[in-house]
């Protein structure tokens, strides 16, 4: 067996590989993690995706304990703002689409039409708008009142079915990584504050044990790469080869500040924004004591500097005189993130831009993998090659969601915006977009490995952009009965109005947790 695992970097990849491996293996292995005060974090993993509850309820770790101490909040889609053209909104919620006669309510919408398919289809992003909480004063999930009206079908749509439920959070990464290394130390990770000097292989060229400055050497059987960008162990070390994505998508920086603000006074949606600019996108991520937000964009078409001015002129006198995080994105992943005895997770693995907030998720999956893949002392190279397949394909598989953002965005009115729609697509994705053209994603036609997103995202997106969208319904649909469809539709007006009425704001069930 192997007994000891050290852990190389700290941050939220660090501490989430560290406590999760602990809960899975309890004493049965060592666990060392260093991490150095000297190299900062990157900080912008503040927004995730609904898996992420898994990771907390697997720690065994109540929303009312660690959600205060990290300034959390919740989040039930992300509200796109500006994609289509300026002033156009429109939301990518947590919330599967009900079925009609056998066809989603995305189907059905582009036969019978309405104002804005997603607030006609969906109950979330009314809730977003009225920046409601999604859990009643007593704790409850607002699906409760749903299943109490007895719509069994519409609930389903929303309930934790698999890898899905109908939220996530926004949290500050920093504290969090603090919440999760108090919680790790007490249940006996041994944590080495200290910087690493040097890092030693044996003959096969393999992690023998890393130099610290004050603390000598750290042995292990198993080192993990948390180090971010550097890639420390399995680039630098290693040797692994860095692939890119910048092919295929545009941006490669971004700057970053975090704003105060009066939540009581301002209010704050449940959501993640994402709003359109000339030369990227901004992020808006509402935390209980301030905002993070930042202008992710490419620098082939903006500087630095004149991100920085869009982003203070953005958010307003508020961001005066906060200071700027200017970040250089590596995006795209290592051939491999397992070589030798070495498996990187996190940054150093791999990156997509933060469009749809699964750096957090990045981090938890490969840490589940690694631990479905955990090798014994004979390292089988079956495990380490499942391992690597399962984290290209599910970085492979964002990587393509992400392009649709860009390719099927309707916006072409900046040098940027019509450069999206020019560059090229990976393999298989044009014959996807062909086919979308006549018949909405199913789960059928999307990138078939699994990377976290559903049939239903991309019809929601499709649908959101607005730039590649089929010619024409299903023709199908015009030999059915469509009274149970609109009806359908009528049922989610009456059970979002009925929401917003009950459930609390956001704001006063944080302070109500608190």
């Amino acid at each position: 067996m192997l007994r000891n695992v050290v852990i190389v970097g700290g941050g939220t990849a660090g501490w989430m590989t560290a406590t999760y491996l602990r809960e899975a293996f309890g004493d049965r292995i060592s666990v060392t993690l260093v991490e150095s005060a000297r190299v900062p974090t990157i900080g912008v993993g503040e927004a995730t995706f609904s898996t992420v509850r898994h990771f907390f309820d697997y720690l065994g770790l109540a929303e009312q304990d660690w959600m205060p101490a990290c300034h959390a909040s919740y989040k039930l889609a992300i509200r796109f703002e500006n994609w289509r053209e300026p002033g156009h909104v429109f939301y990518h919620p947590f919330e599967r689409l009900p079925k009609v006669q056998g066809f989603t309510m995305a189907d059905w919408w582009l036969k019978v039409g309405g104002e804005r398919f997603d607030k006609d289809c969906l109950v979330v992003p009314a809730l977003c708008d009225a920046q409601r909480s999604p859990r009643f004063p007593d704790g409850e999930l607002f699906e409760r009142a749903l299943h109490d009206g007895g719509d069994r079908q519409r609930r389903s749509t929303l309930s934790d079915q698999g890898a899905q439920f109908p939220y996530a959070y926004h949290f500050d990464a920093s504290l969090l990584a603090e919440y999760l290394a108090d919680f790790g130390t007490s249940r006996g990770i041994r944590r080495v504050r200290d910087d690493v000097l040097e890092v030693r292989q044996d003959e096969r060229g393999w992690i023998s044990h890393v130099v610290t400055r004050e603390h000598g050497d750290l042995t292990g059987d198993l080192f993990i790469d948390c180090t971010g960008f550097r890639g420390l162990l399995i680039n630098q070390v290693m040797g692994e080869p860095f692939e890119s994505y910048q092919d295929y998508l545009p941006n490669n920086r971004a700057v970053a500040l975090r704003v105060p603000v009066d939540v009581v006074e301002n209010g704050m949606r449940p959501c993640t924004t994402a709003t359109a600019m000339d030369s990227g996108w901004i992020w808006t991520i509402p935390l209980s004591n301030r905002i993070g937000t930042g202008y992710v964009y490419a620098e082939d078409f903006c500087s630095p500097e004149d991100a920085e001015r869009t982003l203070r002129e953005f958010v307003g006198p508020a961001a005066a005189e906060v200071e700027a995080n200017h970040i250089k994105m590596r995006i795209g992943r290592n051939r491999r993130s397992w070589v030798g005895n070495c498996v990187a997770i996190g940054l150093s693995s791999g990156f997509v831009e933060p469009l749809e907030s699964t750096g957090i998720f990045f981090i938890q999956y490969g840490v589940e993998q690694l631990v479905k893949h955990f090798p014994d002392e004979n390292w089988q190279p079956e495990l380490t090659a499942g391992y690597n397949r399962a984290i290209a394909r599910c970085l492979d598989g964002v990587r393509d969601f992400l392009v649709v953002h860009y390719r099927c965005a309707a916006r072409t009115d900046t040098p940027y915006w019509k450069a999206t729609k020019e560059r090229p697509v990976p393999e298989g994705l044009d014959e996807r977009l062909e086919a979308w053209s006549v018949r909405l994603p199913d789960e059928t036609s999307i990138y078939p490995y699994y990377h976290g997103f559903e049939s239903y995202s991309y019809n929601v997106m499709l649908l959101g952009l607005g730039g590649h969208l089929p010619q024409r319904s299903l023709p199908a649909l015009d030999y059915l009965d469509d009274t149970e469809a609109r009806a359908e539709m009528a049922r989610v007006r009456e059970q979002t109005s009925m929401l917003v009425d009950a459930l609390p704001s956001l704001q006063e069930y944080l302070a109500s947790v608190r």
